[in-house]
């Protein structure tokens, strides 16, 4: 049974009591053994000498604890995995992406390493569809925050889809000391000289091209950004 990777303990050791500790470590053997996380199934594993409600009420105590958010444990464990992956200096990829699983809407952004995407930090949306640019920021702050906040500065490249397309967000990201490619829709209009703005679908780009367009004005709908583009 696999369980908390050594790198992880020393940290949990350091910022949880050693009753939640323990308990933390006996939920994750379950989830892993299970491969079950409804609430139920962990307190029927948890092997306490407790009534099943009583293992369950416990349970629920345990995910309340606000030493176990997200700031507090998972900051430290992404400190961790970024000296033992990269080097000072590199490169990191975040991807900024939303995903809904029925009523349940999440903001996440994450580390691509080795064809794999592992999260820094997330929120929870309470609304269904598209997040807006006060939620990207949110989310994508504290991620850049920890990231160059480092002793060794990393370079940090934020990776969005069409739902993060806005030049805001862009200009954002510069003030913020980040590289960053947005996709962007096929309808977005980029100047060409004065008055004349052509729409990404008429430059002829097809699927493994590349175009580098540079200091041009961006345009959506009735709105002009001055934009250093480069896609």
């Amino acid at each position: 049974m696999k369980m908390i990777a050594k790198e992880y303990q020393k940290i949990l050791e350091k910022e949880l009591n050693r009753s939640t500790y323990l308990l933390l470590t006996l939920v994750v053997a379950s989830l892993q053994l299970f491969k079950q996380v409804k609430l139920e199934w962990l307190a029927e594993a948890l092997p306490f000498p407790i009534l099943f409600e009583s293992r369950r009420q416990k349970l629920r105590r345990f995910l309340r604890n606000k030493n176990l958010g997200v700031e507090k444990i998972w900051f430290p464990c992404v400190k961790c995995l970024l000296r033992s992956m990269f080097k000072p200096s590199d490169t990191i990829y975040l991807a900024l992406d939303r995903t809904s699983w029925g009523e349940i809407n999440i903001l996440m952004v994450s580390i691509i390493w080795n064809h794999r995407a592992w999260p820094v930090y997330w929120i929870f949306l309470s609304k269904k569809g598209s997040s807006n640019l006060k939620e990207q920021q949110e989310v994508l702050g504290k991620s850049i925050e920890l990231l160059l906040g480092q002793i060794d500065e990393y370079i940090v490249c934020v990776l969005g889809d069409r739902e993060f397309c806005s030049p805001k967000l862009g200009f954002w990201l510069s003030e913020k000391g980040t590289y960053f490619c947005l996709r962007q829709k096929c309808d977005t209009k980029i100047k060409v000289k004065k008055g004349l703005y052509k729409e990404l679908r008429e430059w002829g780009l097809t699927p493994g091209m590349k175009l580098f367009i540079n200091d041009r004005q961006v345009s959506d709908a009735n709105r002009l950004w001055d934009f250093q583009y480069c896609g």
